[in-house]
């Protein structure tokens, strides 16, 4: 495995590469980024795993300087999973001119995680944006588990770069139901039990809330009283019917952010 910070010595490396797959991370491997990169080494000629902890995504700086790392652990599993090159991005290149802020994205950026994240999604897909100018990749990986992030940069990629295609890969979860998650590190084991009761509520109540038989009210003072601190939004959104051009199947999903402590965990199914 080749370990590459230098984005000029990496675009000069994968300039002929015909069938590269990319799959970014901001690092801490767990088994959801190493499903990632299985498929992505089924389906492709080669692989490029990037971790880089984006420090212009996060709302509060206090976010950003906990946000768990452990590059030693992360290096010793890509090489054992046999990835090609690990991009280890040099912050004053990536952003010699700073941050795009008028960089365009779909209208969606504004509900759900963007209505208490202002900046975020446009963050995210900035420096998606800047790894596709250094590494032209033909397809890149990401989970269903961030799946507005999902959405808006298939939506992103699609307008600017038709030839590459965004894959989007199924959550993988903890036995409890927990959705794996960097963060999930940062949780005791007592609020892992609570994000696992929140999953089973939720996932139990899924039809009801779809049918409007129970009240999101309600399953909010449920969820509330098992020990979530904070709850951002629990909503139930027609993924078909989110971006044009819309799909006549229906397709409906829960989505949900809150907090354990100051943990933000999301998730949707």
């Amino acid at each position: 495995m080749k370990i590459i910070s230098d984005k000029n010595k990496l675009t000069k490396i994968v300039y002929n590469e015909t069938n590269l797959g990319f799959v970014p991370t901001m690092g801490t491997i767990h088994n959801g980024h190493i499903s990632l990169i299985k498929r992505c080494k089924n389906e492709c000629k080669k692989i490029i795993v990037s971790i880089y902890i984006n420090k212009p995504q996060f709302n509060r700086k206090s976010d950003f300087k906990k946000y768990p790392r452990n590059l030693r652990s992360d290096i010793s599993k890509l090489k054992k999973l046999k990835v090609d090159i690990l991009y280890l991005p040099i912050t004053r290149q990536i952003y010699s001119n700073g941050p795009d802020k008028k960089i365009k994205i779909n209208s969606f950026e504004k509900k759900l995680c963007g209505q208490n994240r202002p900046g975020h999604f446009k963050a995210v897909v900035d420096i998606i944006n800047r790894f596709i100018k250094i590494i032209y990749p033909k397809k890149i990986y990401l989970g269903n588990k961030d799946m507005q992030q999902l959405i808006l940069i298939k939506d992103f990629v699609k307008e600017n770069y038709p030839k590459i295609k965004i894959i989007g890969c199924k959550t993988i979860r903890e036995k409890n139901g927990v959705a794996l998650s960097s963060r999930n590190y940062l949780l005791s084991l007592k609020e892992k039990k609570v994000a696992s009761m929140v999953y089973n509520i939720l996932k139990n109540k899924k039809n009801m809330l779809i049918k409007n038989k129970i009240s999101f009210d309600k399953i909010k003072k449920i969820i509330t009283k098992i020990g979530v601190n904070k709850i951002d939004y629990i909503k139930v959104l027609d993924i078909n019917k989110i971006i044009k051009p819309y799909k006549k199947e229906k397709r409906f999903k829960i989505f949900i952010a809150y907090n354990l402590r100051s943990t933000r965990l999301i998730d949707n199914f």
